[in-house]
């Protein structure tokens, strides 16, 4: 199969284009807040010029973590996978929560095995509009499967393999989020794992994202879900200082 190329600046590119209103709305504040510096003192022109020129530099600073995180990183390659050592005609499982950009890399990679592919996105619960956006300038995925968090259509120890890449983080409920991984426990064979992108609410995402990072989870909530819906942390890979890989499997589990 033909590799699949990503264009040298298409993960900047679609933040930018699926969260423009961001950044117009920051360029009309700062541009009035630069034509009424006229009508204020001295002191206070230097407030201003300050904010203004933190604000470039925090915007500045998020697209070039966002442009080396999903642009110049391995991300999108799923070397960082390689370890994992999935066999042929084994059956993995891929959820996101409205934006599918790695289902088909998951099907070069694993040309041998049965891909599923879910979405549990939900319009009255994910109101963000760069979603909608995303949605309507990528197609899904080919028999991809509308599911609901509480409802996820896998028979008990039938997978061998769950990614959930950068879209766990949507299922903002806590008991919501434990019984979303409880079902994909059960899901999992003896031997199965489930693999969980995500970006951390910690200092990285901090200084690249300011107060956007609370839009993530700390590593200690997904310890805390994963442990009360009986799942144990197998291993942890830091793709980048922004993005860490949880390789979960079922407590009491070998590897």
């Amino acid at each position: 199969m033909e590799g699949i190329k990503r264009t040298a600046f298409q993960g900047v590119t679609n933040i930018i284009r699926f969260n423009w209103h961001f950044y117009v709305i920051a360029f009309v504040a700062l541009l009035v807040l630069f034509f009424t510096k006229q009508f204020l003192s001295p002191e206070l022109i230097f407030v201003v010029n300050v904010f203004i020129l933190l604000s470039f530099v925090a915007i500045f600073i998020s697209l070039a973590a966002s442009y080396y995180i999903y642009d110049r990183s391995n991300l999108y390659s799923l070397d960082w996978l390689n370890f994992l050592q999935i066999a042929p005609f084994t059956q993995i499982v891929n959820i996101n929560a409205g934006f599918d950009e790695t289902s088909a890399l998951l099907e070069q990679k694993y040309q041998h095995s049965t891909l599923q592919v879910f979405d549990f996105y939900d319009a009255a619960k994910h109101t963000e509009v760069s979603i909608e956006r995303a949605r309507k300038a990528y197609p899904t995925y080919p028999g991809t499967q509308t599911i609901n968090t509480n409802a996820i259509p896998l028979k008990e120890n039938s997978t061998d393999c769950a990614f959930l890449i950068l879209a766990a983080h949507e299922i903002r409920n806590t008991k919501e989020r434990i019984a979303f991984f409880k079902q994909l426990q059960t899901a999992l064979t003896s031997t199965g794992k489930i693999v969980v992108v995500e970006h951390l609410q910690d200092l990285p995402n901090f200084i690249a994202y300011n107060f956007g990072f609370f839009h993530f989870h700390s590593k200690a909530t997904w310890l805390k879900a994963f442990e009360q819906s009986n799942l144990i942390m197998e291993k942890e890979i830091k793709i980048t200082p922004f993005i860490s890989t949880f390789i979960l499997c079922k407590n009491g589990a070998t590897s």
